[in-house]
């Protein structure tokens, strides 16, 4: 059987993100297509030769080692230029993973370097070159067919193709909404952009901007979009029960509320949404979900503001840090509309996973939006807060139209199903020969 392995970067995280649940997406639907599923981790601590403190070490992979002397740092930057080996990590099955941030990756087996990511970004950042990575294959620990790196990283696999997901190039479109050094991080794309054996995007829009900011020939970017897969679990759990869930826990009505969710920073545009909605005046509750990323200070100065002189609208506005996968599936049932007009994404899952869950949506005219979100939401110029303003009232006011646009939701995120995803994947996986 043919394999493919991603990095752990993101999945190590543990209150995930979106690219790590691009990853996970990702094993769970190569499984489908016959693939063997494997992840390279970065953890702080390195082999011990014991395999239940190696997989445990696995849970840690996102923390940074504060302990690490400089000169220790100094030294190994300098050396993870020259190459650095991943050995490989089986399930004990002992060790028990937390359901925080996903859970254990549907893989078969775990390979692990440790402080990889840390170093090769380091290294890169220093000497302008990326890190080789070596897999230390046994018999019953082969290599990966192919490596499949989930994000931009100054990373390449010794002896097998290399894929890259670019998701967008927001550092360099949109340098103020990010704490990127945009020289580091165009050098990077360009490096990523000459060794890559093929580039992944997850839109349209990305792919003309890999095209034509990185020079990259079109037969060598492929699409794949990414797919809307929610638990029957919690899809398949009745209105009735969820509205009591929201009533008891968050003291929300049913279809009362409008919500938000995703990190805070400056492309999410939550300045000008808690702008739009005190303008609008509306009773119904906002609802944010977020914690707090990078250059957040200006989105939240109003928000913050509002809080602390208290009143009418302080009362109206909830702000959660962080939510519980399920609660928030049920947060995004419930709500009136999910509002989510960003200044740019490279794909926008917030906006699908609220169509597919039967929830209307006011979101952006912005970058790849308006191909997720088709005709099938209120789109507005996300840096007019008037017009966010109107789109609010429409909603809040309109029965008629958020049936509309739910039913339109539905039948637009239908066209991100699990088995179109599959065969979008099935093309980029023939492209480098293991399909």
């Amino acid at each position: 059987m043919k394999s493919i392995c991603i990095d752990g970067s993101n999945i190590a995280l543990a209150k995930g993100s979106g690219i790590a649940t691009y990853g996970r997406n990702l094993l769970a639907n190569a499984r489908v297509l016959g693939l063997g599923t494997q992840v390279l981790y970065g953890p702080v601590v390195g082999k011990s030769g014991n395999r239940v403190l190696d997989e445990t070490a696995l849970f840690d992979a996102g923390k940074p080692n504060r302990k690490m002397k400089k000169s220790e740092r100094f030294r190994r930057t300098v050396l993870s230029r020259f190459g650095r080996n991943a050995y490989p990590v089986a399930h004990s099955g002992e060790v028990i993973w937390p359901s925080q941030g996903g859970g254990k990756p549907d893989a078969d087996r775990f390979w692990a370097a440790q402080d990889l990511f840390l170093f090769a970004r380091r290294a890169f950042n220093r000497y302008r070159t990326e890190t080789p990575l070596s897999f230390d294959a046994t018999a019953a620990a082969p290599a990966p067919d192919v490596m499949h790196w989930t994000s931009t990283l100054p990373l390449h696999a010794k002896g097998v193709p290399n894929i890259y997901t670019i998701h967008d190039l927001i550092p360099l479109r949109l340098p103020h909404t990010t704490a990127d050094d945009t020289g580091a991080y165009l050098a990077m794309c360009q490096g990523i952009a000459r060794r890559a054996d093929h580039i992944a995007v997850v839109s349209e829009t990305t792919r003309q901007d890999v095209i034509r900011i990185l020079n990259v020939p079109e037969d060598r970017v492929t699409n794949t979009y990414q797919a809307v897969s929610l638990p029957e679990a919690l899809t398949s759990r009745p209105d009735a029960d969820v509205a009591r869930e929201l009533e008891g826990v968050f003291n929300l009505g049913w279809k009362s509320y409008f919500l938000h969710f995703g990190a805070i920073e400056p492309k999410k545009n939550l300045g000008r949404i808690v702008e739009a909605y005190l303008a609008s005046g509306s009773v119904s509750p906002l609802v944010i979900v977020g914690g707090r990323a990078w250059l957040d200070d200006g989105e939240t100065a109003l928000l913050n503001q509002v809080k602390r002189d208290g009143g009418p609208s302080a009362d109206r506005i909830r702000q959660y840090e962080y939510m519980p996968f399920a609660m928030l599936v049920s947060l995004i049932r419930g709500a009136r509309a999910t509002v989510f007009p960003s200044l740019y994404e490279g794909f926008g899952l917030p906006v699908l996973e609220s169509m597919a869950l039967g929830t209307a949506v006011l979101t952006s005219t912005a970058g790849s939006l308006p191909e997720v979100a088709g005709e099938a939401a209120i789109s507005v110029d996300p840096y007019d807060v008037q017009a966010l303003t109107r789109g609010l009232l429409a909603l809040d006011s309109d029965e008629g139209l958020r049936t509309e646009l739910v039913a339109r939701g539905r039948v637009q995120a239908g066209l991100f199903t699990p088995e179109a995803y599959q065969d979008r994947l099935r093309q980029l996986y023939h492209k480098v020969g293991i399909l």
